[in-house]
């Protein structure tokens, strides 16, 4: 079970809620990956502490899609299937993914036909998701401690002790890093980062706009500048024409402006988009790495701490989920090391796809341009081909 001083509100300013002397599992970071952890843990049955440095969740998110094998995953957290269809609700499903350059359609990924519950991909920001499984851990009795920085991490052979920026302290049987690409568990483990950062920085907004592909599919487009991925977020009414955008840059303001926008759009999907509103924006860095080791002694790593990738395909949050519902049905049923041989072997190979992915997207040769370009609309036409690519997408190899 949950701590039972485990009851801070997401956006309260309350003070934090006192620690714990102790816990069976500390869960540093209530991102989305920390929630289905926390969540495994209550259905199981295993007290735990879950933190995070944040005085409240965060209203904007790099995230924006839910694949098809991450809502599984919540049926499984939920057999009523609440969790999933509370999701839904509060999304747009899109049934289809669709590259072109430019203008030019080049192939369709169909997701309807995909062998799941849930043919499609769910375009619904990450803040949906966070508050979804923040819901489902209350039902079952657990919170978040807000705001607590852990600055400090020791084990020996009996347990971890965790230090915090005010100078308390939790022992803990295990600990898990589920606190980002600059884990402070991953760092006390020990454990490299292996990989590099990508030359391009990425360009991030969420918009109001009219686009002509229109609200039914993801749209990755190609041009000479760089990658551009537009797809549709759910507002107040269907239709109501907001969208994310996602680009590569090589350079780009801190904070894209709407007319910052609107002329990438113009440049790399000339006639496309008219954009009348700007909600939120950004310029980021992305990384491909991928922890050395998921597991030091009782440190565990999940999440962006364990793998980082591009945001093509949209992998990132559905591998973090996933990573937190095995994890917690590892520390179960005490196959620690099991999580590790089940789940690092699929961050590998989702740097792997995301990788590609982006390098011919942005590859800057006319000669390999062309070649892209001749061979998709081929490639797109062989029914196997098309749902090998959808069944990879939606993460479906990995049950």
């Amino acid at each position: 079970m949950p701590s039972s001083s485990t009851s801070a509100s997401t956006g309260s300013s309350a003070a934090a809620p006192p620690l714990p002397a102790r816990t069976e599992v500390a869960v540093v970071g209530a991102g989305p990956t920390g929630l289905a952890l926390a969540v495994t843990l209550a259905e199981a049955g295993i007290p735990f502490v879950l933190l995070d440095r944040q005085a409240e969740g965060a209203n904007t998110s790099r995230a924006a899609v839910v694949h098809a094998r991450t809502l599984e995953v919540l049926d499984e957290l939920d057999r009523s299937g609440k969790l999933s269809g509370e999701l839904v609700r509060r999304g747009i499903p899109v049934s289809r993914f669709r590259i072109r350059d430019g203008a030019r359609l080049l192939t369709t990924i169909p997701f309807d036909g995909l062998a799941t519950a849930h043919p499609y991909a769910l375009m619904v920001p990450q803040y949906e998701t966070e508050a979804v499984l923040l819901a489902r851990l209350r039902a079952l009795g657990g919170d978040v401690h807000r705001p607590y920085e852990v600055t400090g991490i020791t084990q020996d052979a009996d347990g971890v002790t965790l230090t915090t920026a005010t100078g308390e302290t939790l022992r803990a049987a295990h600990a898990v890093g589920a606190d980002g690409m600059h884990s402070t568990v991953r760092g006390a483990a020990g454990i490299g980062f292996t990989g590099s950062a990508y030359e391009e920085s990425f360009v991030l907004a969420d918009v109001t706009m009219d686009w002509a592909p229109g609200p039914r599919e993801v749209s990755l487009t190609f041009a000479g500048a760089g990658l551009t991925v537009v797809a549709p977020l759910p507002g107040e009414s269907p239709g109501s024409g907001r969208y994310r955008v996602v680009a590569t840059a090589a350079e780009a303001p801190a904070e894209p402006s709407l007319a910052y926008v609107q002329r990438l759009l113009d440049d790399r999907a000339p006639g496309q988009a008219t954009v009348t509103g700007l909600a939120w924006s950004s310029r980021f860095r992305i990384h491909h790495r991928v922890a050395d080791r998921y597991r030091s002694g009782r440190l565990l790593l999940a999440g962006d701490a364990a793998h980082v990738h591009s945001p093509a395909g949209g992998q990132g949050m559905n591998t973090g989920i996933q990573d937190g519902y095995a994890l917690g049905r590892a520390l179960a049923t005490g196959d620690l090391d099991g999580y590790e041989a089940r789940r690092r072997p699929v961050a590998l190979r989702v740097v792997a796809l995301t990788d590609r992915l982006t390098r011919v997207a942005t590859t800057r040769s006319p000669l390999v341009r062309a070649a892209r370009n001749t061979a998709l609309p081929f490639l797109g036409r062989i029914p196997a081909l098309r749902d090998r690519l959808a069944t990879e997408l939606a993460e479906l190899n990995y049950r």
